[in-house]
């Protein structure tokens, strides 16, 4: 094995690592514990994860990226450089082409820091790709054909919304609401309803099980433990799935106006090819139930979820690596 091609999906919440011939080897949350009095990393991924809000006062949890930009470079480095070696394995003879991928809407000093990162971890040459790009290339959409495809990637700290055809991106707008404002909403919702206190954890376990973004037909309940604001005690509470529609509303409704605004500004053409073909929603946040139903109900179009939302953009990215390996070969 002298070199390998890999493709990674920097994601909020978490890191996909896609291997050329083996697919998706790795998915681990991107959050690292560090020691503040020694500066040493204690955990990486799913182990530092379940640290988030147990931590004593030395130790910190922390995600090295905000809304899909790096917010503290060296521990990004740091992490990257564990994933892509837990991914490969020590022994490599020949540093990896990495390719990573960015929301659409990031500053080219944002696109810079992150091939700064990738390069800093090992890699011998790094490609950035736009994460929409990638999310329709793991959906299985040929982005080739001069034919218009909408996606829609929600992911844990951006919504990225773009038309493409011809393997570019014509219309394209990047949110700052995703999976992370669903909890945060929750957590707000509990804290303003129901006097209660929640983490972020158990505001993620609730959008799990019973978060909905369109009215059910049937109702479900889970009980949510969490602190009283008034008596500063333990106290478990009953949600409704309709509570939780309720909390969602504003956020899920902030990325209906976006998918919106990106079809007044998609050329009529392809705005026929999509009214035909449909929408594609793809990120771990298109998950949240009922958010297919809202998205048809306010634009009229068919809208459908990927088979596997959450490693679509990281086979996509993969993929693409193998498309500039391709498109390499038949220019040489």
């Amino acid at each position: 094995m002298l070199s390998t091609d890999i493709g990674i999906d920097l994601g909020t919440a978490s890191i996909l690592v896609y291997i050329r011939g083996k697919g998706v080897v790795l998915k681990e949350p991107s959050v690292v514990a560090f020691d503040r009095d020694t500066n040493k990393i204690k955990a990486i991924g799913e182990e530092a994860r379940l640290m988030l809000g147990r931590t004593p006062g030395n130790i910190v949890a922390v995600r090295p990226l905000r809304q899909g930009v790096i917010s503290d470079y060296t521990v990004t480095e740091k992490m990257l450089k564990y994933f892509i070696q837990k991914a490969i394995g020590k022994r490599m003879l020949k540093k990896p082409r990495i390719s990573v991928c960015v929301p659409s809407g990031v500053t080219e000093v944002e696109k810079k820091a992150v091939e700064d990162a990738t390069l800093q971890a090992g890699a011998r040459e790094v490609a950035i790709i736009e994460e929409p790009i990638a999310a329709a290339i793991g959906a299985g959409i040929d982005i080739s054909r001069p034919c218009g495809n909408m996606i829609v990637d929600i992911g844990g700290g951006t919504t990225d919304i773009a038309v493409i055809s011809l393997g570019g991106t014509v219309v394209s707008t990047s949110i700052k609401i995703a999976g992370d404002d669903f909890d945060e909403a929750i957590v707000r919702y509990m804290r303003k309803k129901h006097n209660l206190l929640i983490g972020e954890r158990t505001a993620e376990d609730i959008k799990i099980k019973v978060g909905s973004a369109y009215p059910k037909a049937e109702v479900t309940t889970m009980n949510v433990r969490g602190r009283n604001l008034v008596t500063g005690l333990p106290k478990t509470v009953e949600v409704s799935s309709e509570e939780t529609e309720e909390a969602l509303r504003e956020a899920t409704s902030q990325i209906v106006e976006a998918v919106h605004s990106v079809l007044e500004k998609t050329p009529p053409e392809l705005a026929s090819d999509i009214a035909d073909r449909g929408i594609v929603l793809t990120g771990g946040g298109s998950l949240l139930s009922g958010l297919e139903d809202l998205i048809e109900a306010k634009t009229g179009i068919n809208t459908m979820t990927a088979e596997d939302p959450m490693t679509c953009v990281a086979i996509g990215t993969g993929k693409f690596i193998e498309f500039l390996a391709g498109y390499r070969d038949e220019v040489k």
